[in-house]
C-alpha cells in the first residue's frame, strides 16, 4: 500500500487510528472503555469509566510482548505495591489485573493537564521551583525502596492548578524494604525473596520502546549498560539533572545572567560515575533552593569576583542604601567646610 499520502498524518493521529482499531475488549472488569489517551513505550492509555463508582479513570492496557513470563509477574507485583505508595505528587494505581486476551492492565487515576514538555513554566524561578515539586514525591519514593527510572519530562504532568505528578511507574525497580513499607500481606512479604530478576536490557539500545528500561537522553549510563546491581536513587538523580538540563533550555540565557551555578548543578547530578552525583534528590533540591536564595551551592567553587557579584544581588538593597548614605555623608562634610 502506498503510503506517501498519508505522510501528512502526525503520529498522534497515527497511534489514534491504531488504537481505535484495537479498541479494548475490557470484559469481566468493571470498566468501560470510552476512547484512546495515548500510546507509550509498553502498551496503550485508555480514558475509561468505572461503572461500578461511576468515575472516570485511565487504564493502561500492556502490549502482549510485555506481559508474559518474569515481566509480567514483575508489573503485576509493582503495581501491588504502587496502589499503597501514597503521594500527593505520584499518580495512584487503583487496579490490576490481566484482560480476556491475556493482556496486563493497569487502572489509574485520570489526571488532566499537560506533560511538562508540552508546557514550561515562563520564568526561571517558576521553572526551579517545579523541579522542586518533582523532587519532593521522588525522594518519597526513594525513602519506600522505588526507584522510577524512566523519569523525564514527557512522564511530569502539570495540572491546571499547578499540582506535579510523577506519571508511569511501570519500569520502576522496587527494593524489598517496599514491600515492608507497602503494607502488604504476609504471604506476598514471604513471596519477596522470590521476586523476578530485572529482565535483560541490550547493551546497546536502538530504542525506547520499553525494552531498554529507560529513555535515552534521561537515562543514566548503569542504565544503558544494563547494569541493574549498580540502579539505586542516583539513577533518577541523573534523569532529574536532565531534566533541570531540559528546564534551562530555550531563551532563559537571554534572561538570566548568571546559569552557571545551574549547569553546575546538572553537571554533578549527570556525573559518569554515581558516586560523583548527589546523594540523593533533596541533596540536589536543596542545591537548587540555595541559588534561589542567593546562596553558594555545594556543586559550583566560586571565585571572588562572582561571589562578590553574587552578595551584591542577594544585599542589593542595603547596598544601595549604605552607599546613598555614604555620599550623603561625604556631600554633607564638603559642604560644611564652605
Amino acid at each position: 500500500m502506498n503510503t506517501t499520502k498519508w505522510r501528512w498524518l502526525s503520529d498522534q493521529i497515527i497511534s489514534q487510528l491504531q488504537a481505535g482499531v484495537q479498541f479494548p475488549d475490557l470484559t469481566g472488569t468493571r470498566y468501560r472503555a470510552v476512547r484512546f489517551l495515548a500510546r507509550g513505550g509498553m502498551g496503550t492509555v485508555w480514558l475509561a469509566e468505572d461503572t461500578v463508582l461511576g468515575r472516570t479513570v485511565a487504564v493502561k492496557i500492556l502490549e502482549v510482548d510485555f506481559t508474559t513470563g518474569e515481566l509480567m509477574a514483575r508489573l503485576q507485583r509493582e503495581a501491588m505495591v504502587l496502589a499503597r505508595l501514597e503521594h500527593p505528587g505520584i499518580v495512584p494505581v487503583h487496579d490490576a489485573g490481566t484482560l480476556p486476551d491475556g493482556k496486563a492492565f493497569y487502572c489509574m487515576k485520570y489526571v488532566q493537564g499537560q506533560t511538562l514538555d508540552q508546557s514550561l513554566p515562563s520564568t526561571l524561578r517558576e521553572r526551579l521551583r517545579l523541579l522542586q515539586r518533582i523532587a519532593e514525591p521522588l525522594a518519597f519514593a526513594h525513602s519506600r525502596g522505588i526507584i522510577h527510572r524512566d523519569l523525564k519530562p514527557a512522564n511530569i504532568m502539570v495540572g491546571p492548578f499547578g499540582e506535579v505528578l510523577i506519571m508511569d511507574w511501570g519500569i520502576a525497580k522496587i527494593g524489598r524494604d517496599a514491600l515492608r513499607w507497602s503494607g502488604t500481606s504476609a504471604a506476598i512479604t514471604a513471596e519477596s525473596d522470590s521476586l523476578p530478576k530485572e529482565p535483560s536490557v541490550p547493551e546497546v539500545p536502538a530504542t525506547a520502546h520499553g525494552k531498554i528500561l529507560g529513555t535515552p537522553g534521561y537515562m543514566s549510563p548503569e542504565q544503558a549498560r544494563g547494569d541493574s546491581d549498580q540502579i539505586d536513587e542516583r539513577t533518577d538523580v541523573y534523569a532529574l539533572g536532565a531534566i533541570l538540563k531540559f528546564l534551562l533550555a530555550g531563551d532563559l540565557s537571554k534572561k538570566e545572567s548568571n546559569l552557571k551555578p545551574l549547569y553546575a548543578i546538572c553537571e554533578k547530578a549527570m556525573a559518569e560515575q554515581p558516586g560523583r552525583r548527589y546523594s540523593s534528590v533533596q541533596e540536589l533540591s536543596d542545591d537548587v533552593e540555595k541559588y534561589l536564595r542567593g546562596d553558594p551551592i555545594t556543586a559550583y567553587p566560586e571565585g571572588v569576583i562572582e561571589r562578590t557579584l553574587r552578595l551584591y544581588a542577594r544585599h542589593r538593597t542595603a547596598v544601595v542604601l549604605v552607599l546613598a548614605y555614604l555620599m550623603m555623608r561625604i556631600l554633607f562634610i564638603l559642604f560644611s567646610r564652605r
